[in-house]
């Protein structure tokens, strides 16, 4: 973490005791940072899309105001949320655009490919996403890596100090997850739209 780290963590301290104005001065610090990891999210984005970096980093921000004060450990937790936040919101984006019918005429998708190509057309990011929140429900940490690396952008060492484990930890980690994943995205699903029927 760079020298910012520790004015950064003061603003972080001053926002959860209730001081509204400290979130304003960590968004000014921090903004050129959190642009560039929106800018690594939208750059998995297929072309077109309606977000655009300064509005994701701008929802993110809006999210923020309306957070509970979280205790905030230091810059790198700060980051970590950010970055599941701003999963979250494309991820929502994509569920309230996704059609009713699921788009059944897609090979499965592996993690490989996801890493490379999420968001491109034919992507499911959903599917990565509901993927992640199972491996959330069977170890967390190993989701926390996979959401840190490959939706964050981080490094194996950057992600190893987010969540203050050596970097084998964090290596060994990433690959069962992949593994976990890779499964996962793979198997087949039944759909519910086929059960239902038409209406």
């Amino acid at each position: 973490m760079d020298s910012s780290g520790t004015y950064i963590t003061e603003l972080l301290q001053a926002w959860s005791e209730g001081d509204q104005g400290a979130l304003d001065q960590l968004m000014t610090v921090v903004y050129d940072d959190l642009h560039r990891l929106a800018q690594r999210y939208m750059a998995q984005e297929r072309p077109g899309h309606t977000l655009q970096a300064t509005a994701l980093v701008h929802e993110a921000y809006l999210r923020l105001l309306d957070s509970a004060q979280p205790s905030w450990q230091d810059k790198a937790h700060f980051f970590a949320v950010c970055a599941r936040m701003m999963r979250r919101i494309l991820v929502d984006w994509a569920r309230s655009r996704q059609t009713l019918k699921r788009q059944g005429d897609l090979a499965p998708l592996c993690l490989e490919e996801a890493v490379a190509d999420v968001g491109h057309p034919g992507t499911d990011l959903v599917a990565v996403d509901d993927a992640l929140t199972a491996l959330a429900a069977v170890d967390a940490r190993k989701s926390q890596v996979v959401e840190l690396r490959f939706f964050g952008g981080l490094s194996a060492k950057e992600t190893a100090e987010v969540l203050k484990v050596s970097e084998e930890t964090a290596l060994r980690d990433w690959k069962l997850a992949k593994s976990w994943l890779r499964r996962e995205l793979t198997k087949e699903k039944p759909t519910k739209e086929k059960s239902r029927g038409a209406c």
